[in-house]
């Protein structure tokens, strides 16, 4: 790691799909004026061009040249709503954020050789003054020093809401029942992937934001890294 990013400070924030870590990265990286890593967003864009160029999600070896050589470009974000994401030159921003884009996110992220290819592009997202890094082992894996690590979580159901409400919000099409089953398959199979699963770190702070609304977790997490600082 180059000196400008070790003095350059790191909230990571991982959880499960609904848990409110996207938004609430975003908002808190404006908050204090930081890079944002929205790493999910790495590995539905790597699962998008693999569908675009037919590569098989069996197929570990093509997925990881994609991965390593992904011509993507991220805009920028003054409002903290949504990033400005282009594939290959194409504006995919609304695209990746579908079902589909999530659960071939979640396949794609089990394959070892796809992580290995990403590890080094998320870290280079870390620069001064800071990064808030939001994934699902960003505290365990990819910056496992960060001076606060968070672990974002809520029942099944209340995620399942706020998928529903989200997707439909964008004009996607989405079913309750649908998107229960879909998050509970997604969970089982990133908590057991054998690479990087979803787990807390061991120092990580554990919110559980189910009866929590987005400026009550905002407004947590920025007192508990100013404690931190203070300290």
């Amino acid at each position: 790691m180059g000196e400008q990013q070790q003095t350059a400070d790191v909230i990571a924030i991982d959880g499960p799909s609904g848990s409110g870590k996207g938004t609430i990265s975003r908002l808190l990286a404006n908050k204090l004026g930081w890079h944002f890593l929205d790493s999910g967003a790495l590995y539905r864009l790597v699962g998008l061009a693999a569908r675009n160029h037919a590569i098989s999600f069996d197929d570990a070896e093509a997925l990881a040249t994609l991965a390593a050589h992904l011509d993507v470009e991220f805009g920028a974000d003054e409002d903290a709503a949504e990033t400005r994401i282009l594939l290959e030159g194409e504006e995919v921003s609304t695209t990746i954020r579908s079902e589909e884009a999530g659960n071939d996110a979640s396949r794609v992220a089990a394959v070892q050789a796809v992580r290995d290819a990403l590890f080094d592009r998320q870290r280079a997202f870390l620069r001064p003054p800071g990064l808030i890094a939001d994934g699902r082992d960003m505290g365990t894996v990819i910056f496992p020093g960060a001076r606060l690590k968070i672990f974002l979580t809520a029942s099944l159901e209340e995620r399942a809401r706020r998928r529903f409400k989200q997707l439909k919000e964008k004009g996607l099409d989405a079913n309750l029942a649908a998107l229960l089953d879909e998050l509970a398959k997604r969970d089982e199979r990133d908590k057991n992937r054998s690479s990087a699963p979803l787990v807390p770190a061991d120092d990580a702070v554990i919110i559980d934001t189910s009866e929590m609304d987005i400026e009550e977790v905002v407004a947590e997490i920025y007192s508990k890294w100013r404690r931190i600082c203070e300290g």
